[in-house]
């Protein structure tokens, strides 16, 4: 099957399962660690002429979280539409006054979901997506958050490993409404006078689906997505998450895939993870998946915060999802499904890398771990929905 044949294969199951149309003529960039990630994000913002919008799950501190705020009260005092959405709790350690600061400049600011507010469900509905768009024309998604554990080059345990894109043309929309859907449920005011609702160019090569998880019940989006991208995967599926705990049925999904002749790799978090009780449920699905022919591997020198997959060279699907049951069943998210073997070989290249730095699951070592590491990974079985 050549590669054309392969593109358009994936795109009409992807937009037939799901239902959303995938756009031509996209450009995209791959960004690294903070290092690449900040710079770029910041300039688009100290750039905008009419229009700021901005949604992420975490705003923390660290001087990043200043410079952000300092960048986007700027743009608000020179008459720019700055709109800033934070999770009720994701984003809770944003210190006051920067948010008082932002306020007075002028950046609208709205709290998505504050668990103070809701009843108990409501609470595990969190809006997980991070989304930047200046002037309509220019977007970022991926997994970063605004925080000081995610800036500098993933050299130590205090700097986080992450990617993140930068995206112009049609599906810049796609990414624009992500951001919408949820600032319609917190303000009256969905658009005004600064948003010109222009046409998009078409700067790039790149085939784009935009695909937005809600925080809802029943089968979603995402899920659908992942399912089609794992069965439809001929050569090999590299999967690197920050959170892997999913169901049986997506574990056996991969396992399946490599029992067809599919190489499936997947890059995990090791030693460094901000939440050990994910860690400990994806772990107890390694045998399964071991023993089926999938590579697992952890990644040693620190967190490892990527929502990335690769299938045969030719796809990727980059953004805000993670690997488990809250992105798939609980969050908000957003993910690009991207046809385009530039793009998805960068993700390949930096996989490459990556993988350099982890440690292979041994199967026979696997089955012979202690006792107390099968007892914490027990543990965790009733909450594992929730993670």
């Amino acid at each position: 099957m050549t590669v054309q044949t392969e593109r358009k294969r994936l795109r009409r199951r992807l937009e037939r399962l799901i239902g959303i149309t995938a756009t031509e003529g996209n450009e995209l960039i791959p960004l690294r660690n903070g290092d690449q990630i900040f710079p770029e994000m910041l300039a688009a913002v100290r750039a905008a002429e009419h229009t700021v919008d901005m949604m992420t799950f975490v705003y923390w501190r660290g001087d990043i979280a200043r410079e952000f705020a300092e960048a986007l009260s700027e743009r608000a005092r020179a008459g720019v539409r700055v709109r800033l959405l934070l999770d009720g709790f994701g984003a809770s350690k944003i210190e006051r006054d920067l948010l008082d600061g932002m306020e007075r400049a002028g950046v609208q600011v709205a709290w998505f979901r504050k668990p103070t507010r809701l009843s108990p469900m409501r609470q595990n509905h969190r809006c997980h997506r991070k989304v930047l768009v200046t002037d309509e024309h220019t977007a970022f998604t991926g997994g970063v958050g605004i925080a000081e554990e995610w800036c500098g080059d993933a050299r130590n345990p205090g700097e986080w490993r992450d990617t993140h894109v930068k995206v112009r043309g049609p599906a810049v929309d796609g990414i624009a409404a992500a951001f919408a859907q949820n600032w319609a449920e917190c303000h009256d005011d969905l658009y005004d006078e600064h948003d010109r609702f222009t046409s998009q160019e078409q700067p790039g090569n790149a085939t784009v689906q935009v695909v937005r998880g809600s925080a809802s019940f029943g089968w979603q989006d995402m899920q659908t997505l992942l399912r089609v991208v794992i069965t439809s995967a001929q050569e090999r599926f590299r999967l690197s998450t920050a959170y892997f705990a999913p169901d049986a049925y997506f574990i056996d999904l991969l396992a399946a895939a490599a029992r067809r002749g599919v190489r499936v790799e997947i890059l995990l978090p090791g030693p460094h993870t901000d939440q050990r009780a994910c860690l400990l449920a994806g772990r107890q699905h390694y045998q399964t998946l071991v023993d089926a022919g999938v590579e697992v591997r952890e990644y040693q020198p620190t967190m490892l915060h990527t929502k990335i997959i690769t299938v045969d060279g030719v796809c990727s699907l980059i953004g805000s999802s993670n690997f488990n049951r809250r992105s798939m069943e609980h969050d908000e998210e957003v993910m690009l499904a991207v046809l385009d073997e530039d793009f998805t070989a960068a993700l390949d290249a930096d996989f490459d890398a990556d993988r350099k730095l982890s440690e292979p699951i041994d199967p026979s070592r696997w089955k012979r771990r202690p006792l107390s590491e099968r007892l914490a990974e027990a543990s965790v079985a009733p909450i594992r929905r929730f993670l």
